[in-house]
């Protein structure tokens, strides 16, 4: 199997920023990463540079859009991929308050044809792939009806890219945070989905928590996509092109994974940024390991300081034992 999407990093709000990603793809040369979520009206009004400049390093990446108006999404579209995201992704699936109030994210299950619309807006101007996020319905909706018929109608566009957050959103009553929790988890519906269109490619998307599950789940789907697993125990990623693309490279160790943050760090000082900009993501390197608490506080409280320069992660890394480059046997 040889998807390009055998192995994604979700698209996750004020996280997989371009720093994050440039950070996982230290660990990962074959995973692909995807951004937070940017509104179209963003991208059309804002500061194109800050919003969509990222290093060449973070390829394959993806931009994740959002938005419900085809002409918007049409401009943004063709707008990111001047700056050469490989993928455009239309967020079907967020179920947050602020998305909601302008119709987009996930409420749009519920209109499938305005959907196809904006896929097929953008389609038209772009020529990178345009995928689609989406859950399994929203609300009182019946996943057997409404997944299947959402992925037709927007299939109908020539789009030929799912990914499937298995579970179903409720709009009322659950906040975002447990929307990513509560509403039961229902993977055979996307299997199911699969069979049913096997030329389709399915992402799985949801519960999932590390590469012994992913290679399960890879028997069944196309790709896997790991949000908050990925994120808060990011040393997984350093497995991921071994175990799961087959590649014959060393993992990459989490001192040489330091190593070249803090040249990254460096380049992003001396262009007006500051340290923790960087640093936030990579509190979790060491989980599990020796010295993961004193790491995460140093990074934590000295990355934060006015002044903090690159040097605070070669004292953190210098701070650490012996044992916490050591993987247990």
């Amino acid at each position: 199997m040889n998807s390009t999407h055998r192995f994604c990093i979700a698209p996750m709000i004020d996280w997989t920023d371009r720093h994050c990603r440039y950070f996982h793809r230290q660990l990962s040369q074959k995973a692909r990463l995807y951004t937070e979520m940017i509104v179209a009206d963003a991208i059309l009004r804002g500061d194109r540079d800050y919003l969509l400049s990222f290093d060449a390093a973070e390829h394959p990446v993806a931009i994740q859009l959002g938005g419900s108006d085809p002409v918007k999404l049409a401009e943004a579209a063709s707008i990111a991929e001047s700056y050469g995201y490989d993928e455009i992704n239309l967020n079907v699936g967020c179920p947050s308050d602020r998305v909601q109030s302008g119709t987009f994210g996930a409420c749009l299950m519920r209109d499938p044809d305005l959907v196809a619309d904006c896929i097929a807006a953008m389609r038209k101007e772009v020529s990178v792939p345009v995928t689609v996020k989406c859950r399994l319905g929203v609300d009182d909706q019946d996943p057997n009806l409404s997944l299947f018929s959402f992925v037709e109608k927007v299939a109908e566009t020539g789009c030929d890219t799912f990914i499937v957050h298995a579970r179903k959103a409720w709009l009322q009553g659950l906040s975002p945070k447990e929307n990513r929790t509560i509403p039961p988890l229902d993977y055979e519906i996307v299997a199911r989905l699969k069979e049913k269109h096997p030329g389709l490619t399915i992402v799985l998307n949801g519960g999932i928590t590390d590469l012994a599950q992913s290679r399960e789940h890879l028997a069944r789907f196309d790709g896997v996509m790991l949000g908050r697993a990925a994120y808060e125990t990011p040393y997984l990623l350093a497995e991921v092109d071994s175990q799961l693309f087959g590649a014959a490279t060393d993992q990459p160790s989490r001192r040489a994974v330091v190593e070249a943050m803090i040249d990254y760090s460096a380049s992003h000082l001396a262009n007006g940024g500051k340290l923790n900009a960087v640093t936030r993501h990579m509190i979790g390197l060491f989980h599990g390991q020796p010295g993961a608490k004193a790491w995460r506080q140093f990074l934590t409280i000295e990355g934060c300081k006015s002044g903090a320069d690159e040097n605070v992660l070669r004292d953190a890394l210098n701070k650490l034992p012996q044992a916490a480059f050591e993987e247990a046997a």
